[in-house]
């Protein structure tokens, strides 16, 4: 659970950095600011949801760029998030592709740093087996 939480603490803050840095994405701060963490939420869901959906569809064009297609992959998948937020009335938007673009390096270098400050959480996973005798 803690790792959850870390997670969820770390895109809220990469989502801040990208709200400050790149211009074209907006969060109306006077909302409430605890609006973003629920954007941060939205943005996991998103990211839980499409990633795999998107990465699979996308392959050739990932492999033929050698990984660089990533990058047009997390600017819509801010963008699907920008839409969801407006829909939910949280107050973030993105204004077109580019900024989207922008936004998705910036979140990833954020999220790179901050986990790189703070540990990356470890997921581990366990089966346990039982054996007939």
């Amino acid at each position: 659970m803690r790792e959850l939480l870390l997670r969820w603490l770390v895109t809220t803050l990469a989502l801040y950095v990208a709200v400050v840095l790149v211009p074209g994405i907006m969060f109306d701060e006077a909302q409430g600011a605890w609006r973003l963490i629920l954007v941060a939420l939205v943005f996991g869901g998103v990211n839980a949801l499409l990633r795999p959906l998107l990465t699979l569809l996308t392959c050739p064009f990932i492999l033929l760029t050698f990984g660089f297609f990533f990058l047009v992959v997390n600017a819509l998948l801010l963008m699907v998030t920008s839409w969801a937020s407006l829909k939910l009335g949280l107050g973030f938007h993105v204004t077109g592709f580019w900024p989207a673009f922008a936004g998705g390096l910036v979140i990833s270098i954020a999220s790179t740093v901050i986990f790189a400050i703070t540990g990356r959480p470890k997921v581990i996973v366990r089966v346990d087996r039982q054996v007939d005798r």
